[in-house]
């Protein structure tokens, strides 16, 4: 089997963002490429920037906030799914699904849930129930199935995932609830690739603009890619493209990113 080198990158608003965007797939160059957070509606989705960057695309889009896409280098991602079941009357673009090659992977932007308790943290929970149950129909798939997104869920209190909780006690990325929902979707049998891989080091995909976090690494690990067993037994690598994160006018997250062997 070829080797697949799968990313995930909340861009922050992909017009603003473009430039960014184009220098890292040229550098980092991954075969497919999920993205968050488009802040751009369908007719807007700057398609032919990427095909020139030699990326095929699909996307679901949200003028202004929300919305996911799945890019692949060199081919065109063919959709499976557009939006989680269980809520016809979600208007939210948070879930796009598509196969590439051999692989399945769902892009996934889920809900921030702040302020919480209200009805945003009680969506965020619901959403994270209906991804729970959509998974437990791609966990035993005999392909490699990756969910890759910006999950907004601070998996625990170490290090490794936050540089300190203080702060951030009332935050919906760290409450009981939302880390209990995380570890439910673990529980099915999925794998955290970079915590696989890294184990308690501090790896953080996320830094505030303010109050110097980028420059005091006070970061969050948010951004998270869940394996089934047949991607984790061909997990190779899995990592941060941090350099991003430090250009001009970047996102506030960076990419990580798996290779699969």
């Amino acid at each position: 089997m070829a080797r697949m080198k799968i990313a995930t990158f909340n861009v922050n608003g992909i017009t603003a963002r473009l430039p960014r965007l184009l220098e890292w797939l040229a550098e980092s160059a991954p075969d497919v490429a999920c993205l968050q957070e488009l802040k751009t509606s369908d007719e807007t989705f700057p398609v032919q920037a990427l095909a020139d960057a030699g990326y095929g695309a699909i996307w679901h889009g949200q003028k202004g906030f929300n919305g996911v896409a799945v890019l692949a280098r060199g081919t065109q991602p063919l959709e499976r799914r557009r939006g989680l079941p269980g809520d016809p009357d979600d208007s939210h673009s948070r879930y796009l699904e598509a196969q590439v090659g051999d692989v399945i992977v769902g892009a996934l932007y889920l809900p921030n849930g702040n302020p919480q308790p209200g009805p945003k943290f009680d969506y965020k929970l619901k959403w994270m129930e209906r991804l729970y149950e959509h998974a437990t129909t791609l966990v035993d798939l005999d392909a490699p199935v990756v969910l890759a997104g910006d999950y907004n869920v601070v998996p625990t209190d170490a290090l490794r995932d936050i540089y300190s909780t203080k702060g951030w006690q009332n935050d919906a990325l760290l409450q009981p609830e939302s880390r209990e929902a995380f570890a439910r979707l673990l529980g099915l049998g999925f794998t955290d690739a970079l915590a696989a891989l890294h184990g308690d080091a501090a790896i953080y995909t996320y830094w505030d603009y303010f109050r110097q976090r980028w420059e005091r690494n006070a970061g969050l690990r948010i951004d998270h890619l869940l394996l089934n067993a047949p991607a984790a037994a061909r997990l190779k690598a899995a990592e941060v493209d941090r350099f991003i994160r430090g250009r001009e006018k970047p996102s506030d997250h960076a990419p990580v990113w798996v290779e699969l062997g």
